[in-house]
């Protein structure tokens, strides 16, 4: 018997994935994730994971130290994948000085935003969202830019 794996419409904009999603936070390590994992089994398990319908992929710029979405679309989305799969990238956490901060600041955004999609090698990003949001900026102007 085939798995069939749901989809789900979020929002207005057209934008469907599958309701079960793939967080890619520890395949790429970092001192808060641990050790990174063997890439070849990351990217063997991206690919198993969308051919058995789990399509939404989530990642961020923080994991791995911006490595984990060059995992995801620089190495594991080629020879196809890319077009079976969506992504979803988050931005808010940077580390100033070794302290990590949520920021909002609609400039950082920008930065951040441009900055994935180098490192996703993409035009457009499917779901892109705060990672935590910094409440001392309206929620307005950190998404007004």
């Amino acid at each position: 018997m085939e798995l069939v794996v749901p989809k789900r419409k979020l929002g207005s904009q057209g934008l469907v994935v599958s309701a079960q999603g793939l967080g890619c936070v520890h395949m790429s390590g970092s001192g808060v994730f641990g050790p990174s994992r063997p890439e070849p089994d990351m990217i063997t398990l991206i690919r198993h994971a969308i051919d058995s319908g789990v399509t939404f992929l989530d990642t961020a710029d923080f994991y791995g130290a911006n490595g984990n979405e060059i995992l995801i679309n620089g190495k594991a989305l080629k020879d196809g994948y890319r077009e079976k799969a969506q992504i979803g990238t988050k931005f808010g956490y940077r580390s100033i000085d070794g302290m990590l901060e949520v920021c909002g600041d609609p400039a950082y955004v920008r930065a951040a935003c441009e900055a994935s999609l180098k490192r996703l090698d993409i035009d457009c990003i499917d779901l892109y969202y705060a990672h935590q949001i910094n409440t001392s900026i309206p929620i307005e102007i950190m998404i007004h830019n």
